[in-house]
This record gives C-alpha cells, sequence and structure tokens, in this order.
C-alpha cells in the first residue's frame, strides 16, 4: 500500500530531506542532521511538518458530550479556544491512544465545534470509535476525518513568538498555554495553539490542506525532522503512542504511564471505573527515566536490571541526548524504585552503569 504523502511532500523532496515511513506516512526524518535541528530548537527556532497527526472534527448537540464520554480528561470544562491532554482508554483503562482534544474558538471557519488529534495512523480508528459510541449511546453528533483536509505546522523554540509574531494578526502575548485562536497567517485563516511536543515555548498551526505550503514558507526557520522531534520530546519525557505504550503489544494505563494528570476521575469515561481502581491500588509500575553513566545509548528492548543483574523492567524508548551528550531512555520499573538508583542496562549484552531519574531529564 502506498504511503499517504503530507502537503508539504514536494517541499520536503525540494529541500533534501531524508524521508522515512511513520505510521502509514512518508515524512521527513533529518533535513541537515538531528543535532542541528535539536539545538536550533532548544536555542532559537524550528519548524515541523506535523500532518501526518490526525484530525478529527466532532460537531453537533453532543460533540462536548461524546467526546468527554470517549477521553480521560475533563472535556466539559474546556471553553472556546482551550484545548486539554487526553488519553482514550478501553473499559479496562488500557491507552489505546494519547491526545489532544480542541474546544474550538467560536470564529472557526469550518465544520465542528471540537477538535481531537490523534496520533499518526489513528485518525481513521479514531473518527470511528466516536461515531460507534455515538450511535450505542444514541447522541447526536456529526464526526468527520478532516485529516486530508488540513496540514499542520509545528513552530517550536524560544524565538517562536518573535518569528510568528511578524507573519501573524494574532495576539501571541495573550495567548496562554494550551489555548487558540484563529488568525491570520500567510493570508489564510489558522487555528493558532500555544502547543507543542519538544517542551519549548511555540504554537502549532492548523490550516486547509491547500495552504500549508504558504504557511511554511513564511515561517522560515530551520526545518526540522521526526529525528529531532523524537529527541526533543524524549528530553521531556514526552509518551510515543506505539512506543512507549501500545495496546497489544505493550497495555499500560494512564497511571503507569505517568500521566495521570490528564485523568478526571470525577468525570464519566470509558475505563473510568478500572482507573479508579488502579488509583487506589496504586500501579505496580510507573514509566521512569534512566540515564546512562557508561557510555552508550539506550534503545527499545534493551533490559534493565539491578547491579546484580535481577531484572526490573524493559527500556521503552531512548536515545543519545544532543543537550546532554549521554544516552537516556524511558523504561516501566517498580513503582517503589526511588530516583538517582543505580541500575544496568544490557546493551549488547553488557551491563551499562545507569541511574533512574524523574523526566522531564531537560529544566526548559
Amino acid at each position: 500500500m502506498a504511503l499517504r504523502q503530507p502537503p508539504l511532500a514536494a517541499s520536503h523532496e525540494a529541500g533534501g530531506a531524508k524521508r522515512t515511513e511513520f505510521g502509514g506516512w512518508e515524512m521527513p526524518v533529518e533535513f541537515d542532521s538531528i543535532r542541528v535541528e535539536h539545538e536550533a530548537v532548544r536555542e532559537s527556532v524550528g519548524r515541523f511538518d506535523v500532518s501526518h497527526m490526525g484530525q478529527v472534527l466532532v460537531g453537533g448537540p453532543d460533540a462536548g458530550r461524546l467526546t468527554d464520554r470517549l477521553v480521560t480528561n475533563d472535556v466539559g470544562a474546556l471553553g472556546a479556544g482551550e484545548s486539554c491532554y487526553a488519553a482514550v482508554t478501553d473499559d479496562v483503562g488500557v491507552m489505546l491512544d494519547d491526545t489532544i482534544v480542541y474546544r474550538l474558538p467560536a470564529d472557526w471557519p469550518h465544520e465542528g465545534e471540537y477538535l481531537v488529534v490523534p496520533n499518526a495512523g489513528h485518525d481513521a480508528e479514531t473518527a470511528d470509535r466516536w461515531r460507534r459510541f455515538c450511535d450505542e449511546w444514541g447522541l447526536e453528533a456529526t464526526v468527520t476525518n478532516a485529516t486530508e483536509q488540513f496540514g499542520m505546522v509545528a513552530l517550536q523554540g524560544p524565538d517562536a513568538e518573535d518569528l510568528l509574531a511578524g507573519e501573524s494578526d494574532a495576539d501571541l502575548a495573550a495567548l496562554g498555554r494550551s489555548e487558540a485562536v484563529v488568525a491570520g497567517v500567510a493570508g489564510v485563516d489558522a487555528l493558532v495553539a500555544r502547543t507543542g511536543y519538544t517542551g519549548e515555548p511555540g504554537f502549532e498551526l492548523v490550516v486547509p490542506w491547500d495552504a500549508t505550503g504558504s504557511v511554511w514558507d513564511v515561517v522560515a526557520c530551520q526545518p526540522c525532522g521526526l529525528g529531532a522531534r523524537d529527541t526533543l520530546r524524549l528530553e521531556m519525557g514526552f509518551l510515543l503512542s506505539g512506543q512507549d505504550f501500545h495496546p497489544e503489544e505493550n497495555p499500560r494505563n494512564p497511571f503507569e504511564a505517568g500521566i495521570d494528570f490528564a485523568v478526571a476521575l470525577d468525570t464519566e469515561f470509558v475505563g473510568r471505573d478500572a482507573l479508579a481502581g488502579v488509583d487506589a491500588e496504586g500501579p505496580a509500575e510507573r514509566l521512569r527515566g534512566v540515564e546512562l553513566i557508561d557510555r552508550g545509548v539506550p534503545r527499545a528492548g534493551y533490559p534493565v536490571t539491578t547491579p546484580d543483574g535481577d531484572p526490573l523492567g524493559t527500556v521503552t524508548s531512548g536515545t543519545m541526548s544532543p543537550t546532554f551528550e549521554r544516552g537516556i531512555g524511558l523504561a516501566y520499573l517498580p513503582a517503589g524504585l526511588e530516583p538517582g538508583t543505580n541500575v544496568r542496562v544490557e546493551i549488547r549484552d553488557e551491563p551499562k552503569k545507569a541511574r533512574t531519574t524523574t523526566t522531564p531529564f531537560i529544566d526548559t
């Protein structure tokens, strides 16, 4: 099956980007180098094509009620132009995906009152899930998989606001974290949201598919690919769906994954009762940071053990941190294991000295 192409595919090819398959899409993994792109975001500003992320629009009288019952956070508390991070869980509390949910501004010029942004390759299943439960619960709502109607550009870094301010009529200084407005960018109406996946100040711009190239061109700065996006999110300890949790291969709940802040147990949602039980008893394992003391990179699948070789867990994500120039990773470890505990990471059957730590690894 042919890979899905983002609206900026021709631009990436012309820019000499190295590309890879990700979630069924052909996306740029790097333009110059991961280190150059990573440092641009940490020190100044970089731009990412994130059009591979899903765009599911939910409208109608019961749009909010439907969405609130299908994610773990309190969607009902959102005002127009606000968003929240949440998990999508099954009836036993296992995470199917994680997502950002926007309650769209009143002047959003397209259909829908809520925008659900699932991870790459999850758009069809998310739309189908919303429709199925809408019918099952007898609610009145419309669900549209608009993933190939909109492009998405992320502008991230300490200089992102200054750069975007010169190309948009939005009052960016008044835009709080997780808030969004409709504003002109490159002559088109865009959803401008103060959100991101890097830990740096920045924005994500949702624009009509055919206008994505114009927006990409006016926010001219270092282009960045999925490689830098991964090192940046790992330094923050952010989850990657399908990597740090998977409903079949590595089923985890939000408490194990360390995102219990995104679980509103005072609301009703699929999986709520199961998660209330986890909250009361506490999870047996939690996702923790692991940093190498010895030279090495803790890749996914590598065992984490005690210094004596007793099993503790397995690395789910790992990289060589460009900021710290040492290997860092995430692993599910016994919940009672304190930060700073000496452990070993087996790299090609050789135990490497490491220690556990809290996340984020970086102070942003």
